[in-house]
């Protein structure tokens, strides 16, 4: 219930989508056979929204830039395999449970509490969803990304959440997420990168060229890193940034 009101909140802000967000996903008529299941053609878009429900929701959230740093650094390192991708996303979800907990918590108390005593509709629940959301998403875009999207249209204002409706704020959003991500991710695989290049100098100037620098490299990367302590210099980083 708690994902349907994430994308009701998206669909309160699209008005193109929301406007048919009362209309049923299947339709029973009676037919020669017996009754007929079919799909209404309102609610094609709907379906069609379906599969890419996950990505959507996790791109209103703090998940991008956890996940791109978190495989960036994998990237730095060497591995292709370790840690797995399993392993990562799931790090990167339970991060982003921890960055987005303010947020969660105001739309269970404004939205997700009341809708379920009966005391706002469906409607109006998506629209207080949104609001703490949007606050968040907000906060993290740069005003060059959002001024991209906004464009020419003077009735919206970026220091009023209120007005900047999500069709805008999203895309903006997620340009900033993924720019921001990439300067964290530089700034991680830096070290990495300089210990490659020693390492390929000291077994060039050795004459041991037909050993890869990868195998003598990735042991005096992943040394460096367990003696920073580098997932907690990292985690923190991450959470440091929001």
């Amino acid at each position: 219930m708690r994902i349907a009101l994430g994308m009701a909140a998206l669909a309160a802000s699209l008005p193109a989508l929301g406007a048919e967000a009362t209309v049923p996903l299947l339709a029973v008529t009676p037919g020669a056979g017996g009754q007929v299941i079919g799909v209404p053609g309102a609610s094609l878009p709907w379906l069609l929204l379906f599969p890419f429900l996950p990505a959507l929701l996790l791109a209103f959230t703090a998940f991008t830039r956890i996940a791109v740093v978190l495989f960036l650094l994998r990237q730095g390192l060497g591995s292709s395999t370790a840690p797995p991708n399993l392993v990562l996303t799931g790090l990167a979800v339970l991060l982003t449970v921890f960055v987005m907990s303010p947020a969660i918590k105001s739309i269970n108390a404004e939205a997700y509490q009341p809708f379920l005593a009966g005391t706002l509709d469906f409607n109006t629940a998506a629209v207080r969803a949104a609001e703490p959301l949007k606050a968040f998403m907000l906060r993290q875009t740069r005003a060059e990304d959002l001024d991209l999207f906004i464009g020419d249209d003077k009735s919206i204002d970026p220091a009023q959440v209120d007005s900047v409706p999500l069709a805008v704020l999203a895309p903006a959003f997620l340009t900033s997420e993924l720019k921001t991500a990439f300067q964290i991710g530089f700034m991680v695989i830096l070290p990495f990168l300089l210990i490659d290049l020693v390492v390929a100098a000291v077994l060039t100037a050795l004459g041991v060229i037909m050993l890869p620098p990868q195998l003598v490299s990735l042991p005096l990367k992943l040394l460096l890193f367990v003696t920073v302590d580098g997932w907690h210099l990292l985690v923190g980083s991450l959470i440091g940034s929001f």
